[in-house]
């Protein structure tokens, strides 16, 4: 236990062995101080009467006021004796100045709460914050944002189904009780690993082009505006040249970073070679995707060039692609299971009205049959519809994020949404300056 003065409070030792503690108790029940040691200077000689502590906030026992010092009206000494944050009026306990006051009174110690116009509050955000943002931006405009993203799902995931039922049909197929060659199953796993490299990177592609175009919708949703789809399309209007570029750059760039590490093994036939280019490449791509990951709501929301998204999104996730990466990471594995919990239905139901049923699912045959990709697209286009929109939702709030901590976007923010004087300095009378909105 610290025996310095100050560290308990008045009354009672908290362990018993603190210098100075009471030894006595006179016949009327008060304390006396004992004599203090010659030299000892921890403790002053002149102690203040019995009954003349009091808590902060509250006029000592007896005789108020007699033996304390008194405080200018309008400050709070914050001593013992003494109420915190008096007010000019001379009421104990009123916060000082409309702002400040004793812990737990009507005013708190530090800046007032920071103003929540819309789906978030305009400071930097934590995780739990920017997930809030992205379900309530979901629930408060799930028109909008169900209309773009049920329609990109839909079209990414007819061409899914084609590439499966035709490019894909060449995939050798082979039950457990045939031979096959070496040879013949590297084939296999080629082939079946460039049909899921193109699932891959098909996703990578819907999730760039939903981040552009709900990027309107969530800076709405953070002012506390409405929006639609057809307001968010007339504002996209001008930007869809520019979006379609930005998109490609970005496709053929993820593309790049993961796939050029496996080209020497790829070109070579050499099984080795691919598989040490592998982790090198997912940790390119990965590297690649966080640094751009901002490029798309960059150039929605502030209408630059290709070139001017790209260079944004890397300096605003400069010093922060562990934070950007884990957010991004844990959402990822949010959508995946959700996508999961959603599609494992539709491909029971499947496997249950396809020709050849469970059986043909577990050798590969029925996963070519119309039914089954129809029924399993369904399912896939449901589970996109709503997991697309939670991960643009989370691409777009750590944009704001970012350029909050960075560049104060919160005091632009707070002047869009009508508040004009948030962040300023005001003076109220009797009291010194405070902030907010």
């Amino acid at each position: 236990m610290n025996d310095s003065p100050g560290w308990a409070t008045p009354g009672p030792a908290s362990d018993g062995e603190r210098p100075g503690a009471p030894a006595d108790q006179s016949g009327d029940g008060t304390t006396q101080p004992p004599a203090q040691p010659a030299g000892d200077q921890k403790w002053s000689a002149q102690q203040p009467p019995p009954g003349q502590w009091s808590s902060p906030g509250t006029d000592a026992p007896g005789t108020p006021g007699q033996n304390a010092p008194q405080a200018p009206q309008g400050q709070g000494w914050g001593s013992y004796g003494q109420p915190y944050g008096q007010h000019p009026g001379g009421q104990p306990g009123a916060p000082y100045g409309g702002q400040y006051g004793h812990p737990g009174g009507p005013g708190q110690w530090g800046k007032p709460p920071a103003a929540k116009p819309g789906v978030i509050p305009l400071r930097p955000l934590g995780l739990g914050e920017i997930l809030d943002g992205t379900v309530s931006t979901l629930r408060a405009h799930w028109r909008a944002v169900l209309s773009f993203s049920i329609v990109v799902a839909a079209v990414f995931q007819v061409i899914l189904v084609l590439v499966q039922r035709y490019a894909a049909n060449d995939i050798a197929t082979f039950s457990p009780d045939e031979r096959t060659t070496p040879s013949e199953a590297l084939a296999v796993m080629g082939d079946a690993m460039l049909f899921y490299a193109f699932s891959y990177y098909a996703e990578i592609l819907g999730l760039f082009l939903v981040t552009a175009l709900l990027a309107p919708v969530v800076s709405a949703a953070v002012l506390g505006q409405k929006s639609s789809a057809s307001s968010t399309l007339n504002a996209l209007r001008p930007l869809w040249g520019r979006l379609l570029g930005l998109t490609l750059v970005l496709f053929a760039g993820a593309v790049a970073a993961g796939m050029l590490p496996m080209l020497p093994g790829i070109l070579t036939g050499s099984p080795a070679l691919i598989a040490l280019g592998l982790p090198v490449g997912l940790v390119l791509l990965a590297w690649f995707y966080v640094v751009f990951l901002l490029a798309p709501p960059a150039l929605m929301l502030e209408r630059g060039s290709v070139g001017d998204a790209l260079k944004r999104s890397a300096k605003l996730v400069k010093g922060s692609w562990w934070r950007v990466f884990g957010i991004s990471l844990l959402t990822a594995l949010i959508a995946k299971i959700t996508a999961a919990v959603i599609v494992t239905p539709f491909a029971i139901v499947a496997m249950v009205v396809s020709p050849g049923g469970f059986a043909g699912f577990l050798d590969g045959s029925s996963t070519q049959n119309w039914t089954f990709l129809i029924i399993t697209a369904i399912g896939s286009v449901i589970a996109a519809a709503v997991t697309l929109p939670m991960q643009t939702g989370v691409t777009s709030l750590l944009y704001i994020d970012q350029r909050i901590r960075r560049e104060a976007l919160d005091l632009e923010l707070a002047r869009a949404a009508g508040l004009d004087h948030y962040g300023t300095t005001a003076t109220q009378p009797g009291g010194g300056p405070v902030t907010g909105g």
